[in-house]
């Protein structure tokens, strides 16, 4: 890319991820930005463009939010809820993070935007791996709930428009992200070692690969100007996988706790996880999920700049300074 003083549209800047690339890009200083938020007094007062959408769905006209832009990163979506009240939980995930995003697309490529960077997930590869066997950015697609679905769906129209347009397009499948204002599991496992609550998760000898918000900021930005990131797909981690023991070992540490895991064979916390109907808990506590991120490096020269253990530091700072607040 030529110039970095080129206009980047940004959706989702109100979410976890999307709040940090906010940041992370005004910090930097490289681009003239410009945020979509349905709330006018959201970005009110802020150093950067904002424009009123009214919704992600195939109605939306984005013709005033994409005039000039050459860059959108779409972070924006509907992402799973534990206790989802919609009456078709599919079609609303389809209304969103597929119709949605597909008619932004079009009308970016229309509109001359000359690449387009959609944050997707590793629930479009699938729920899990055998243990050393990681998913790579070449791994057959095999999305098991229906936000997964909803994004393999997305990827799929996106790929299409790129092949039709000049339009590059680049997908960005994260694993777990975790960092300051991280909330739902994480921040629950954060809750309970802090209380010091013994857990039986001492002998879980799995391996899950992690993403620390810093580090998937880091490789949003190279891909926006690498050119070699044009029409691909990426997994993207930390690059140092642990097991739900070693994490929390680690999480303990951070904030200068003491670990108390209790060493109880996996195989009985399968059968009480089974008894008591948590079999999918059980799953994200005692299997692995490892992604391999070779090809970032290859092809984008790209490394975590973060340690897990500095990030889990900044984590527990955050988290635990917030709880003095």
């Amino acid at each position: 890319m030529d110039s970095y003083r080129e206009k980047v549209l940004l959706t989702g800047a109100s979410g976890f991820v999307g709040d940090a690339v906010l940041h992370d890009l005004s910090r930097r200083g490289l681009f003239d930005l410009r945020v979509a938020t349905r709330d006018p007094n959201t970005f009110s007062g802020m150093a950067f463009e904002s424009v009123l959408f009214n919704g992600l769905n195939a109605e939306q006209n984005w013709t005033q939010a994409l005039e000039g832009v050459d860059l959108v990163v779409h972070s924006a979506a509907r992402v799973h809820i534990m206790k989802d009240l919609a009456a078709d939980s599919m079609t609303e995930f389809r209304r969103v993070n597929v119709d949605g995003t597909l008619n932004l697309a079009l009308q970016a490529a229309a509109a001359g935007v000359k690449r387009f960077i959609f944050i997707s997930s590793v629930k479009v590869n699938g729920e899990g791996t055998p243990l050393g066997i990681p998913y790579t950015a070449d791994s057959a697609a095999s999305p098991v709930d229906e936000y997964g679905i909803s994004k393999l769906e997305a990827e799929t129209g996106l790929l299409e428009i790129a092949a039709k347009t000049s339009m590059q397009v680049v997908i960005i499948r994260p694993v777990l992200v975790y960092g300051p204002g991280v909330k739902a599991n994480f921040l629950s496992m954060m809750r309970v070692v802090e209380k010091g609550i013994p857990l039986p998760f001492g002998r879980i000898n799995n391996k899950r690969s992690l993403l620390s918000l810093d580090n998937l900021v880091d490789f949003i930005f190279h891909c926006m100007i690498h050119p070699a990131a044009a029409n691909q797909v990426f997994l993207v981690s930390d690059g140092e996988d642990l097991s739900t023991t070693e994490l929390l070992r680690k999480i303990a540490s951070a904030m200068g706790k003491k670990s108390r895991l209790l060493p109880v064979p996996v195989g009985l916390l399968r059968l009480i996880a089974r008894i008591f109907g948590q079999q999918k808990l059980a799953d994200r506590l005692c299997g692995s999920l490892q992604v391999d991120i070779k090809k970032n490096k290859e092809l984008l020269d790209w490394v975590p700049p973060l340690s897990i253990d500095d990030a889990l530091i900044k984590t527990a700072k955050y988290f635990q300074g917030s709880r003095n607040q």
